[in-house]
Order: C-alpha cells, then structure tokens, then sequence
C-alpha cells in the first residue's frame, strides 16, 4: 500500500516505518494519524516481519500535530452535545495511532533524533524499547499549546518515568534532552547521531528477529497483560501461556541448536 507520508521498507525480519514529512519536520498531518495504524496492522499480520523498527526522515523525529489540524476540531454537530459526541469520536480515533504500536503483536522499537514533541511521545511512549541519538529533544509540549495531552502520554509515562516526573514534563512542557531521557529511563540509550542511532535501532531489531517470533511475542503478550494484574494473577497468566505455546517446533529446534552448536534456525511454529 502506498502511503503519503510515511515509507515502509524490510530488511530481513525487520520492518522500518519511516515518518516522512522531512520538510515540516515530520508535523503530523491528518493522512499520517491513519496511516500509521494501518501499517502497523499490515506488519502484524505480515509472518515475515518479527520486529518493527519506528523512525524518522529528515532533521526530526517529529514535532507533533500538524496545528493545521487544530482548526479543523472545531464544532460541526447539530447542537453543543453532538459536537462533543463527534469530538470525542475523533479523539478516540487519534489515540488508536499511539496505541497500534502497543497492540500489535510484534516488538517495536522507537528510534528517535532530533525533535520528539508532543504525539512523538504519545508514539515512542506506545512502543517497547526507545532509543535515543544525542541530539533529541523530548516535550510533552500540550500544555504550552493549551492542551490536555490525550494520545497516551499521560497514561504511559508513569510506568516508563515514575509518576513525579511523569507531572514535572506534563505540568512544564519543557523540553529533556537526550541525556536527561537516559537518566530517567525513558530510552534505554544514546547514540551520538542518527546514523549510528538507527545501525543500533536495526541491530538491536535483528537480534529480536533471530529469536522464534512465538517466544517474542508471547513476552510481548505477558509484558503486557502483567501491567494490570497482581504478581500472583501473572504469573498464573503466564503459566497459562506456556502451557498453550511451550510445546513448539521452535523449542525442539532450540535444543537441536544448542546440542548440535549452531545457531537455531526458527520456524514461528
């Protein structure tokens, strides 16, 4: 499918979606807000791609929403409760473009240069793992647009950066360099510049791919389920999983592999 704004390409198992509007630094126009979910459920159900890279074009990750968009959210209902009606609609819509990369099934990894501003980090928030070049700036800049930020960084930070901080950024809008993100866990690391930030993105990604995709993506599923249940409930969760999924085609080859001494080679079966 060809998309207007962001590129797609594959190398090996790894998928990269590319945002690519270089020239507005990546603003997030109205055609990116559904493209992006819909590549992502391409990805999910595509069995040769086992991780997903998130990157951008040009000088910037992204700085956000286009504001052209801003003015069209203006009412347009037959009376105040049905302009509200539609309103919400449009946000819940919105928020699914953050939220595919939590939902699908495949590990994502966010790789992130320049400017990371407002949806930015609705979208890195959303995903797995976050990398981080030297020079990225991060803000959850909707308060200094007279916004409550509703895309998922309020609802995703607290988990990622502790609620405190979580505050200190949504309560500001400033802006974190990339040094400040590592320090308080919001990329695992920093690059010293976007090429060597997305060589790292994609070898970390081909490690993740090399692995049996049954494996990744049931610790995707048990990550996830383990944020809303006891220590208790997750473990049994999990003790579920592999009592369903343990016995696979990858494991018998995994044991091969290692009895043999070479690398495993996994079928996702």
């Amino acid at each position: 499918m060809g998309y207007q704004h962001i590129d797609i390409t594959q190398d090996g198992h790894v998928a990269t979606i590319w945002l690519n509007r270089p020239d507005k630094r990546n603003a997030m126009s109205e055609d990116m807000w559904a493209d992006i979910p819909a590549a992502v459920q391409g990805l999910d159900s595509d069995e040769s791609v086992r991780a997903i890279v998130l990157a951008a074009r040009g000088e910037a990750f992204t700085v956000g929403i286009d504001v052209n968009m801003l003015a069209t959210l203006q009412p347009s209902g037959a009376s105040a409760a049905d302009s509200n009606r539609k309103l919400y609609a449009k946000i819940l819509e919105l928020q699914e473009t953050a939220s595919c990369f939590s939902r699908t099934d495949k590990p994502v990894i966010a790789a992130v240069h320049g400017y990371c501003l407002g949806a930015g980090v609705d979208l890195i928030t959303a995903c797995d793992i976050r990398l981080a070049a030297a020079d990225a700036i991060f803000s959850v800049r909707e308060a200094r647009m007279g916004l409550v930020a509703d895309i998922g960084s309020l609802q995703r930070l607290p988990a990622i950066v502790g609620a405190g901080v979580t505050a200190e950024m949504a309560y500001t809008g400033a802006d974190y360099d990339a040094h400040w993100a590592k320090e308080h866990g919001l990329v695992n690391a920093v690059h010293a510049d976007a090429k060597q930030l997305l060589s790292a993105a994609s070898d970390l990604a081909g490690q993740i791919a090399s692995n049996s995709p049954l494996v990744t993506q049931g610790i995707k599923h048990v990550l996830r389920a383990g944020e809303t249940k006891s220590v208790e409930e997750a473990l049994d969760y999990v003790a579920q999983w592999n009592s369903s999924f343990l016995l696979s085609n990858d494991l018998t080859e995994a044991i091969a592999a290692f009895m043999e001494k070479r690398s495993p080679d996994f079928t996702g079966t």
